[in-house]
């Protein structure tokens, strides 16, 4: 058995190797492709292109591993199919349920890979790629917004602890990439949703402790009274009020200070997630950034169906690596081998487009994260039972 066990796990790696490499080759020059016109412009030279396809490659391999584990290994059970070799395995006693069990050992490692790209390697080479563009063009962040960045985190009476006494706003309208932001505007509101300050601030500089260095700040405030009617329910002479007795009136008070600091949850890291795709952070940071949204009240589905997706599309692998064993079950003569690469791509393709599907149905109504996530992979966990059944009645 240990013999079998290497024999399946060399030929498997090997095949499900060429075949990622050959994908990892197609996405690298697709985005080469798409980085050509903006070579020579704005000091973006062709070296930032390479090194950008470059820092985007681990991305990718998260992004086609299970499809690329399907194709090689249906590619190496179609071979053992065409010379024979699994009727042989299968006339020494191996059973399906063995075969089966070889395979998943060998997607474990698959899995395991495809996690630390996707947890570890790929959600900081892409930031990277994201921030040498910007760099070599001289842009941030914010440049592709028309009213900057917007985020908001609440207040609290002790810092990032204690009571919630109101919402804060942030609107940033450049973020470099090292982490400052430039013109903020911050707008405070209490528990009422009445405005109690607006601060604008040329520059913030975040100083680390959940605090926020502000430079050449200026802060307005808004008190808000009630007026009360003096002894004898008549004001007095020459008394000049902003608004009826019993009504609230509003007080203001702008001052400038050179800098002043603020302590907020938000942080560098929240503020450029929050320009990112989901699809490229890791479960962690979403898992972050969704607790954040949920504070504050934002929408957090998109950001939930993202946090399960990257939990559950790695253990495809094994789901996939098991609708690929039957095809060691099909006898073909020449040619047999190729129109079985054929119809495992032709799979692979539709899962992708049925996870996409069922991560956008997510999204369009009350299903929850979690089974939207999870739902492709189950479904063609079926289809891989009902295969094997078929396979082992005829």
């Amino acid at each position: 058995m240990k013999v079998l066990q290497r024999y399946f796990a060399v030929s498997i790696a090997q095949a499900v190797a060429f075949v990622l490499v050959a994908f990892l080759a197609l996405s690298a020059f697709m985005d080469l492709t798409g980085e050509l016109p903006s070579v020579g412009k704005e000091g973006y030279a062709i070296q930032h292109a390479f090194l950008y396809v470059l820092l985007r490659v681990p991305f990718h391999v998260y992004e086609v591993m299970p499809v690329a584990t399907l194709i090689g290994t249906i590619y190496t059970m179609a071979q053992f199919a065409s010379t024979s070799e699994f009727t042989i395995m299968r006339a020494s006693s191996m059973s399906t349920q063995m075969a089966a069990w070889m395979l998943f050992k060998i997607g474990f490692v698959f899995v395991i890979i495809t996690f630390v790209f996707g947890e570890l390697i790929a959600p900081r080479t892409a930031p990277l790629a994201e921030k040498l563009k910007l760099s070599a063009r001289g842009a941030t962040v914010s440049q592709e917004f028309r009213s900057g960045m917007w985020t908001k985190d609440v207040v609290r009476s002790e810092g990032t602890k204690g009571l919630v006494t109101g919402s804060r706003f942030f609107n940033v309208r450049q973020f470099r990439t090292d982490g400052q932001m430039l013109d903020v505007r911050l707008y405070e509101f209490d528990t009422n949703f009445r405005m109690r300050s607006l601060i604008t601030a040329a520059r913030a500089v975040f100083t680390g402790n959940s605090t926020w260095r502000l430079e050449d700040v200026t802060e307005t405030r808004f008190t808000n009274t009630r007026e009360l009617p003096p002894p004898g329910g008549k004001p007095q002479a020459g008394a000049r009020a902003l608004g009826t007795y019993g009504q609230e009136t509003s007080m203001v008070a702008t001052r400038k200070l050179p800098s002043m600091d603020l302590v907020s949850e938000i942080t560098p890291k929240i503020i450029s997630v929050s320009a990112s795709d989901p699809v490229r952070m890791s479960a962690t940071e979403l898992a972050i950034y969704t607790r954040h949204l949920a504070e504050n009240k934002q929408e957090t589905e998109r950001f939930k169906i993202a946090f399960w997706k990257k939990l559950f599309d790695p253990l495809a692998i094994f789901v996939l690596m098991a609708l690929a064993l039957p095809f060691a079950y099909l006898h073909t003569r020449s040619g047999g081998v190729s129109l079985k690469i054929f119809i495992g791509i032709m799979i692979g393709v539709g899962f992708i487009l049925i996870n996409t599907l069922f991560a956008s149905v997510g999204l369009l109504s009350n299903i929850p994260a979690v089974l939207t996530a999870i739902a492709p992979s189950l479904l063609f966990l079926l289809l891989a039972l009902a295969a094997l059944w078929w396979v082992e009645r005829h």
